[in-house]
């Protein structure tokens, strides 16, 4: 079973990924953030580092689904490959910070990959509002997220909702962060695994 919690940056999908790992016994696939070569050098110069950065992405999110499918086993996973191809490529390709030619060449990898891979069993998305997002990201204190700008987020909230409210790969649940404290409260942790323990049972 393949479990895959998609929201913008901040709006808890490490935490949450970690946290429902634990309750169900699923294997935890993370976020390539920690050792992602280009994501510091991005942040400094987003220009010359978007074509660079999302293909990194899309093969490290690519390799993980294969991984996923292969393992047999429960796996929840933080951040899907649709997110770099729906949101994030296209919205530096809009602030024109990756050219066209850069991206129809990645988008064409996308669409590739996308042939030989299947949409997880159930989607989990965060919506936050961008007030949201910018407190947990002060909270985290990631040095290279500092320079994000709130516009940014916003623009990228606005190609999430776009996306989610179009999504028909499979089964999804919305949850909204602004109204959940997940992380510090145990009974909206609580309401969340009823939600996902509805959707699964569904599923079979």
């Amino acid at each position: 079973m393949h479990i895959a919690i998609a929201g913008n940056i901040g709006s808890g999908k490490t935490t949450l990924t970690g946290l429902l790992a634990k309750h169900f016994k699923w294997k935890a696939h993370y976020e390539d953030v920690d050792t992602n070569p280009y994501l510091n050098s991005f942040y400094e110069d987003m220009q010359r580092w978007s074509f660079n950065l999302q293909i990194y992405f899309l093969n490290s999110r690519f390799r993980q689904i294969v991984d996923i499918r292969k393992s047999g086993k429960a796996v929840i996973q933080d951040r899907t490959i649709y997110e770099d191809a729906y949101i994030f490529a296209p919205n530096l390709h809009s602030m024109n910070l990756m050219t066209t030619r850069d991206f129809d060449n990645y988008f064409s990898l996308f669409e590739l990959m996308n042939s030989f891979i299947t949409a997880p069993d159930l989607l989990i998305y965060l919506r936050a509002s961008v007030p949201t997002l910018v407190n947990q990201i002060q909270k985290r204190g990631r040095e290279y997220e500092n320079s994000i700008r709130l516009d940014y987020l916003k623009s990228l909230n606005e190609r999430y909702e776009a996306w989610i409210s179009e999504y028909k790969e499979g089964k999804f649940l919305s949850l909204d962060v602004d109204n959940l404290n997940f992380t510090d409260n145990p009974e909206d942790l609580g309401k969340i695994i009823d939600k996902i323990n509805a959707e699964i049972h569904g599923l079979f």
